[in-house]
């Protein structure tokens, strides 16, 4: 089964793919195919982002023809107006992926936290770490992918 995990963001939105497999009896392994991110242009309007935002990641999302798709729940903002790009950023990614079809699942930053660190107030760069080493990733990854890759790993935990 392959996991898409989806880190929504109006400037940055990342993106990532394991695979679940079941070995043994019972148990089951990841493993890392692949992840990225959309950059977005900071110096557009929201609305042009956007748009290119739902191009990018529809075409992302058909290159890689994951079973499901994992997206981040809940966004914490530092003001109302990071608040509401957060949100149109979030209802675009929804979209995009619904569109597929496929199973989308919600998971909040305490979730995935906990899944992948084992304790929900972790900060970023030691999920970054865990994701990296539970992956077995040799090569450097920025945060919004770690993110969406933690994603997919809590999804493939939570299954």
């Amino acid at each position: 089964m392959k996991i898409f995990g989806i880190d929504p963001g109006s400037i940055n939105c990342g993106y990532g793919l394991i695979q679940k497999s079941e070995v043994r009896s019972q148990k089951s392994e990841v493993k890392y195919l692949s992840s990225g991110r959309i950059v977005l242009p900071a110096n557009k309007p929201l609305h042009v982002r956007l748009t290119e935002l739902y191009t990018s990641l529809v075409d992302v999302i058909a290159e890689y023809k994951p079973d499901e798709i994992a997206i981040e729940k809940i966004f914490f903002a530092k003001g109302t107006k990071a608040a509401l790009s957060l949100g149109h950023t979030r209802g675009v990614v929804l979209l995009a992926a619904s569109l597929t079809g496929l199973p989308i699942y919600e998971y909040s930053a305490l979730e995935v936290k906990k899944a992948v660190v084992g304790y929900g107030r972790a900060d970023k760069n030691q999920v970054q770490k865990m994701v990296v080493e539970i992956l077995n990733i040799k090569h450097s990854l920025s945060p919004d992918s770690a993110d969406a890759l933690a994603l997919a790993i809590c999804h493939a935990n939570s299954r």
